[in-house]
Formats: structure tokens, sequence, C-alpha cells
């Protein structure tokens, strides 16, 4: 019971960060789930963090399209095209995870430099004055949607995030989709992505050693719900925030906050 209101209270802490950085939560969820499960003393943490993760993260994923809906930015051909792909590369990176050579180590290396990678770009778009990218608005044709879906989806899968880091870039930097555009299309893919990862694990987990009796395969919703609880809840209060803080300090102030995850993940394990 205990455990459940820490996830609670993470969850609210994680959710007002994932609303001030215009995160989806993914990258947030994944760590705070990897160092509660290692804690708890959970023998093999790394597939159920990614199936609980992913769960969390459709939660989020959902709330965000639903929100793009509202607000008329919503492109329901290229998000569908994009989250098809993704969820084959889901499949792929299942394949990966739940092989015996995905331990705890090679997680956190991983999830560590996807981390360094997050702050390198939150860093660098906080330097930049202003966007000038040049972008167009044509539709996502399938060889895009196959690299950037295929691609999302499999680091979704080795990391139980939604894959929208990998994939926004692609789709912006890349593909010159316009920046609001690359976001609707990858929140779209991302509950297309998540929902078929969380899927995937509960079918491929028996028996195993989890947080909470609520559970299925390797995905624990014990612990995943209060923490998407909590994300969606202090996601609002985060938004609100966002408005009245200038841009660049929110943009270096994450970069500082991801190198301090991947230490802390590092410090976990080595």
């Amino acid at each position: 019971m205990i455990e459940i209101a820490v996830l609670l209270v993470l969850g609210i802490i994680a959710g007002i960060v994932a609303g001030l950085f215009g995160l989806g939560g993914g990258v947030l969820f994944t760590p705070i789930l990897f160092v509660v499960f290692s804690d708890a003393g959970i023998q093999d943490p790394v597939v159920l963090t990614i199936g609980s993760s992913l769960f969390c993260t459709f939660i989020a994923a959902a709330g965000s399209s639903v929100r793009q809906y509202q607000q008329k930015n919503i492109f329901w051909k290229d998000g569908l095209k994009v989250g098809l792909m993704g969820a084959a590369g889901v499949y792929l990176g299942k394949l990966i995870i739940t092989s015996p050579y995905y331990s705890k180590q090679e997680f956190v290396i991983f999830f560590s430099l996807l981390l360094f990678y997050v702050a390198y770009m939150f860093y660098r778009r906080g330097t930049k004055k202003s966007d000038s990218i040049e972008t167009h608005n044509n539709t996502v044709t399938i060889s895009q949607s196959f690299i950037t879906g295929g691609f999302g989806g499999f680091v979704a899968a080795l990391a139980g995030i939604g894959g929208g880091g990998v994939m926004v870039p692609l789709l912006n930097l890349l593909y010159k989709k316009q920046f609001v555009r690359a976001v609707s299309i990858s929140s779209l893919a991302i509950v297309m992505i998540s929902l078929s990862g969380w899927v995937q694990l509960g079918f491929a987990g028996n028996g195993i050693d989890t947080l909470t009796a609520f559970h299925w395969g390797y995905v624990d919703f014990g612990a995943a719900l209060p923490l998407a609880a909590g994300g969606m809840f202090g996601g609002f209060a985060g938004a609100l925030f966002n408005l009245k803080i200038d841009r660049r300090y929110l943009q270096y102030a994450f970069s500082a906050l991801a190198v301090g995850m991947a230490i802390k993940l590092i410090a976990e394990v080595f």
C-alpha cells in the first residue's frame, strides 16, 4: 500500500515535469518504475518496467490525442500509418528484450544513452532563438511511415517509452513536417505503439515476479495505474506553469534533469 501511495506521488511529480517540458511521460515513467521495482527486490525488473511503462504511456498518449482532437489538430491518416509501422517495430524490439541477452546492464546503458540524447536535444533547442527550419504540410508517405514508425516502435520496446523523442525529430527535421503537425502525428502513433507494446508483453509473461497481484504478464497494472493517474493530474498543473516560465530556462532545466536521471540509473546497476 505504501508503494502505491509513493507511485501516485511520483506520478504527480512526473506529470508536472512532463507538462512543464511538453513530454509524453514515458521518459519519466520508465526510470521511476525501474527504481521502484529494483528497490522492491524484483529479480528481473527490466521487462516488467517496460511493459508497465508502456501502459502508462498509452494512457498519457490517449489523453494527448484527445486534446489534439479538441484543438482540431489531428491527422488521422498520417498518425495511423506511422502507428501501424510502429507496432511492427515494437514486435522486433520485444524479441530482443525478452531474450536472455537484454539484462539490467544493457537496459540501463541503452536508456541512459537515450536520456543523454534527449538532454542534448533540449539544450540545443534552448539555445536556438527561433525555429527557422523550412517546413511543408504534405502527407506522410509509406516509406516515411516505415522509417519513422518502425524506428520509433523499436526504441519504444527497448526503453518502455512511446517513441516520440525519435519520431518527432524525424518528421520535423528529416521530413520537414511542421513541428505542431509532427507532434500531433506522433501522439496518435504513440497510442497504437504503446497499446501494441503492453498487450504483446501482457501475453509474453507467465509466472513472473511483480510488485502487486493486479498484473497481466509483464504489465503490473497495480503499479502502473497510480503512476499514470498521478501523471495525468500533474500534467494539467505542469501545462499551466509552462505558460508562465521562459522556454529557454525550461529546456536547460530538463537537460540537467535528464542527465541526473541517467546518472541515477547507472548508479543503481553499476
